[in-house]
Protein backbone atom coordinates (compact mmCIF):
# COMPACT_ATOMS: atom_id res chain seq x y z
CA UNK A 1 0.00 0.00 0.00
CA UNK A 2 1.30 3.55 -1.13
CA UNK A 3 1.50 6.29 0.66
CA UNK A 4 -1.47 8.00 -1.55
CA UNK A 5 -3.37 4.96 -0.07
CA UNK A 6 -2.92 5.37 3.27
CA UNK A 7 -3.57 9.25 3.44
CA UNK A 8 -6.18 10.34 1.21
CA UNK A 9 -6.87 13.89 -0.14
CA UNK A 10 -9.09 16.04 0.72
CA UNK A 11 -12.62 14.80 -1.37
CA UNK A 12 -13.28 17.14 -4.50
CA UNK A 13 -16.62 18.98 -4.78
CA UNK A 14 -18.74 18.25 -7.73
CA UNK A 15 -18.32 19.87 -11.21
CA UNK A 16 -20.48 23.13 -11.65
CA UNK A 17 -22.46 22.29 -8.33
CA UNK A 18 -23.65 19.29 -9.23
CA UNK A 19 -24.33 16.87 -6.42
CA UNK A 20 -24.15 12.84 -7.36
CA UNK A 21 -26.51 11.46 -6.53
CA UNK A 22 -24.52 7.76 -5.44
CA UNK A 23 -24.64 6.09 -8.55
CA UNK A 24 -28.40 6.34 -8.40
CA UNK A 25 -29.35 8.57 -11.73
CA UNK A 26 -31.73 7.27 -13.72
CA UNK A 27 -30.47 5.66 -17.17
CA UNK A 28 -30.82 7.93 -20.22
CA UNK A 29 -34.89 7.79 -21.51
CA UNK A 30 -36.33 6.56 -18.16
CA UNK A 31 -39.02 8.28 -16.11
CA UNK A 32 -38.79 9.55 -12.74
CA UNK A 33 -41.42 7.88 -10.34
CA UNK A 34 -44.32 10.17 -9.62
CA UNK A 35 -43.63 12.79 -7.82
CA UNK A 36 -39.80 12.76 -8.03
CA UNK A 37 -39.69 15.02 -10.81
CA UNK A 38 -37.55 17.35 -10.32
CA UNK A 39 -39.23 20.57 -9.99
CA UNK A 40 -42.71 19.03 -9.12
CA UNK A 41 -44.37 19.04 -6.39
CA UNK A 42 -43.65 17.04 -2.78
CA UNK A 43 -45.53 14.20 -1.98
CA UNK A 44 -48.16 15.75 0.08
CA UNK A 45 -47.83 19.31 -1.17
CA UNK A 46 -50.66 21.37 -2.70
CA UNK A 47 -51.47 20.05 -6.25
CA UNK A 48 -51.42 23.16 -9.45
CA UNK A 49 -54.73 24.18 -10.17
CA UNK A 50 -57.07 23.42 -6.90
CA UNK A 51 -58.11 25.76 -4.07
CA UNK A 52 -55.60 26.99 -1.40
CA UNK A 53 -56.27 27.54 1.88
CA UNK A 54 -57.28 30.76 2.57
CA UNK A 55 -58.06 31.25 -0.74
CA UNK A 56 -60.68 30.00 -3.37
CA UNK A 57 -64.06 31.37 -4.61
CA UNK A 58 -66.12 33.15 -1.87
CA UNK A 59 -69.28 31.24 -0.47
CA UNK A 60 -72.46 31.81 -3.19
CA UNK A 61 -74.63 33.40 -0.54
CA UNK A 62 -76.87 35.48 -3.07
CA UNK A 63 -77.80 31.90 -4.70
CA UNK A 64 -79.02 30.66 -1.01
CA UNK A 65 -80.46 33.03 -0.60
CA UNK A 66 -82.49 32.93 -3.95
CA UNK A 67 -83.34 29.81 -3.03
CA UNK A 68 -84.81 30.55 -0.01
CA UNK A 69 -86.88 33.37 -1.41
CA UNK A 70 -88.18 30.95 -3.86
CA UNK A 71 -89.51 28.67 -1.43
CA UNK A 72 -91.68 31.11 0.45
CA UNK A 73 -92.53 33.30 -2.62
CA UNK A 74 -94.11 30.07 -4.43
CA UNK A 75 -96.45 28.49 -1.63
CA UNK A 76 -97.43 32.16 -0.77
CA UNK A 77 -98.33 33.16 -4.61
CA UNK A 78 -100.84 30.18 -4.74
CA UNK A 79 -102.27 31.45 -1.66
CA UNK A 80 -102.87 34.55 -2.83
CA UNK A 81 -104.70 33.29 -6.14
CA UNK A 82 -106.60 31.04 -4.42
CA UNK A 83 -108.25 33.62 -2.08
CA UNK A 84 -108.95 35.96 -5.25
CA UNK A 85 -110.73 32.87 -6.52
CA UNK A 86 -112.71 32.65 -3.32
CA UNK A 87 -114.12 36.06 -3.50
CA UNK A 88 -117.27 34.43 -5.43
CA UNK A 89 -120.42 34.69 -3.91
CA UNK A 90 -121.72 32.07 -1.69
CA UNK A 91 -124.66 31.63 -4.47
CA UNK A 92 -121.94 30.95 -7.20
CA UNK A 93 -120.11 28.57 -4.84
CA UNK A 94 -122.82 26.70 -3.87
CA UNK A 95 -123.61 26.13 -7.49
CA UNK A 96 -119.96 25.60 -8.82
CA UNK A 97 -120.36 22.78 -6.20
CA UNK A 98 -123.26 20.78 -7.06
CA UNK A 99 -123.29 21.61 -10.79
CA UNK A 100 -121.39 18.43 -11.61
CA UNK A 101 -123.40 17.45 -14.73
CA UNK A 102 -122.13 21.01 -16.07
CA UNK A 103 -119.51 20.87 -18.07
CA UNK A 104 -117.46 24.30 -19.02
CA UNK A 105 -117.87 25.81 -22.80
CA UNK A 106 -120.49 26.38 -25.26
CA UNK A 107 -122.56 23.68 -26.66
CA UNK A 108 -121.45 22.35 -29.89
CA UNK A 109 -122.95 23.86 -32.65
CA UNK A 110 -125.13 20.90 -33.87
CA UNK A 111 -126.64 20.85 -30.03
CA UNK A 112 -127.51 24.33 -29.93
CA UNK A 113 -129.13 24.13 -33.87
CA UNK A 114 -131.20 20.32 -32.49
CA UNK A 115 -131.97 22.54 -28.75
CA UNK A 116 -132.39 26.23 -30.35
CA UNK A 117 -130.20 27.39 -27.97
CA UNK A 118 -128.24 30.51 -30.01
CA UNK A 119 -125.86 31.51 -26.98
CA UNK A 120 -124.58 34.97 -27.58
CA UNK A 121 -120.88 35.10 -28.83
CA UNK A 122 -118.39 36.67 -25.94
CA UNK A 123 -120.52 35.20 -23.12
CA UNK A 124 -118.93 34.88 -19.70
CA UNK A 125 -119.39 31.41 -17.60
CA UNK A 126 -120.82 29.24 -20.49
CA UNK A 127 -121.87 25.78 -19.13
CA UNK A 128 -124.03 23.11 -20.88
CA UNK A 129 -125.27 19.62 -19.73
CA UNK A 130 -127.55 17.08 -21.81
CA UNK A 131 -129.60 14.16 -21.15
CA UNK A 132 -131.01 11.35 -23.17
CA UNK A 133 -133.69 9.14 -23.04
CA UNK A 134 -135.73 6.99 -25.73
CA UNK A 135 -139.04 9.92 -24.21
CA UNK A 136 -137.21 13.11 -24.09
CA UNK A 137 -133.92 14.88 -24.49
CA UNK A 138 -133.16 18.40 -22.54
CA UNK A 139 -130.54 20.75 -22.70
CA UNK A 140 -128.90 22.78 -20.00
CA UNK A 141 -127.51 26.08 -20.54
CA UNK A 142 -126.12 28.58 -18.86
CA UNK A 143 -124.18 31.89 -19.39
CA UNK A 144 -123.78 35.69 -18.77
CA UNK A 145 -123.86 38.31 -21.22
CA UNK A 146 -124.57 42.29 -21.88
CA UNK A 147 -128.21 43.47 -22.58
CA UNK A 148 -127.24 43.84 -26.55
CA UNK A 149 -126.78 39.63 -26.05
CA UNK A 150 -129.67 38.85 -24.44
CA UNK A 151 -132.50 40.92 -26.56
CA UNK A 152 -129.78 39.10 -30.07
CA UNK A 153 -130.83 35.50 -28.07
CA UNK A 154 -134.10 36.45 -27.49
CA UNK A 155 -134.76 37.71 -31.06
CA UNK A 156 -132.90 34.41 -32.52
CA UNK A 157 -135.31 32.06 -30.56
CA UNK A 158 -138.32 34.35 -31.93
CA UNK A 159 -139.50 36.85 -29.11
CA UNK A 160 -138.17 39.50 -27.14
CA UNK A 161 -137.08 40.87 -23.77
CA UNK A 162 -141.07 42.18 -22.68
CA UNK A 163 -142.05 38.38 -22.71
CA UNK A 164 -140.11 37.82 -19.35
CA UNK A 165 -142.31 37.78 -16.78
CA UNK A 166 -140.95 39.61 -13.83
CA UNK A 167 -140.10 37.73 -10.49
CA UNK A 168 -140.98 34.38 -12.46
CA UNK A 169 -139.03 31.31 -12.11
CA UNK A 170 -140.02 28.84 -15.30
CA UNK A 171 -137.25 26.52 -14.56
CA UNK A 172 -138.37 23.57 -12.25
CA UNK A 173 -136.95 22.68 -8.94
CA UNK A 174 -136.09 18.89 -10.85
CA UNK A 175 -134.53 20.69 -13.37
CA UNK A 176 -132.30 23.02 -11.24
CA UNK A 177 -131.61 19.99 -8.66
CA UNK A 178 -130.71 18.35 -11.87
CA UNK A 179 -127.33 20.43 -12.64
CA UNK A 180 -127.31 22.48 -9.17
CA UNK A 181 -128.56 25.41 -10.17
CA UNK A 182 -130.11 27.85 -6.93
CA UNK A 183 -132.30 29.64 -9.48
CA UNK A 184 -135.43 31.10 -7.45
CA UNK A 185 -133.59 32.02 -4.31
CA UNK A 186 -134.70 34.66 -2.36
CA UNK A 187 -132.83 38.20 -2.37
CA UNK A 188 -132.60 37.75 -6.27
CA UNK A 189 -134.24 39.88 -9.13
CA UNK A 190 -135.66 37.15 -11.53
CA UNK A 191 -137.96 37.28 -14.13
CA UNK A 192 -138.99 34.18 -16.39
CA UNK A 193 -140.69 32.77 -19.91
CA UNK A 194 -141.99 29.48 -21.30
CA UNK A 195 -141.46 29.45 -25.15
CA UNK A 196 -143.63 26.34 -26.34
CA UNK A 197 -142.95 25.81 -30.07
CA UNK A 198 -144.58 22.87 -32.74
CA UNK A 199 -143.28 19.62 -32.52
CA UNK A 200 -140.43 18.52 -33.47
CA UNK A 201 -139.57 22.16 -32.97
CA UNK A 202 -137.94 22.00 -28.70
CA UNK A 203 -140.11 23.43 -25.38
CA UNK A 204 -137.59 26.41 -23.84
CA UNK A 205 -137.78 27.54 -20.15
CA UNK A 206 -135.34 30.51 -19.34
CA UNK A 207 -134.87 32.13 -16.56
CA UNK A 208 -132.98 35.33 -16.07
CA UNK A 209 -130.98 36.33 -13.17
CA UNK A 210 -131.23 40.45 -13.18
CA UNK A 211 -129.39 41.01 -9.85
CA UNK A 212 -126.56 42.59 -12.42
CA UNK A 213 -128.72 44.77 -14.95
CA UNK A 214 -126.06 45.05 -17.50
CA UNK A 215 -124.52 41.69 -17.06
CA UNK A 216 -128.13 39.25 -16.84
CA UNK A 217 -127.62 35.51 -16.02
CA UNK A 218 -129.51 33.29 -18.08
CA UNK A 219 -130.63 29.45 -17.15
CA UNK A 220 -132.00 28.07 -20.73
CA UNK A 221 -133.57 23.97 -20.49
CA UNK A 222 -134.56 23.35 -24.06
CA UNK A 223 -136.61 20.33 -24.18
CA UNK A 224 -137.11 17.84 -27.25
CA UNK A 225 -140.03 14.94 -27.54
CA UNK A 226 -139.00 12.89 -30.17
Amino acid sequence: MTAAEQHPGPAMPPADGVRPTDGMRPADGMRPADGMRPGGPTPGGPTSGGPTPGGGRPPRRWLKALVVFLLIAIPAGYLVISALQSRNGGEDKAEAASAKGLSAGYPTRVQRRIYDVPVPPYSKKVAFYETNSWKVSSLYVQFVTDRDGLDAFLAKIGTRRSALAEGEVTITGDQAKKVGWQVGAAGHDWAGMVLKQKDPQPKLRITVKFDSPAHPKVYVVSTVTP
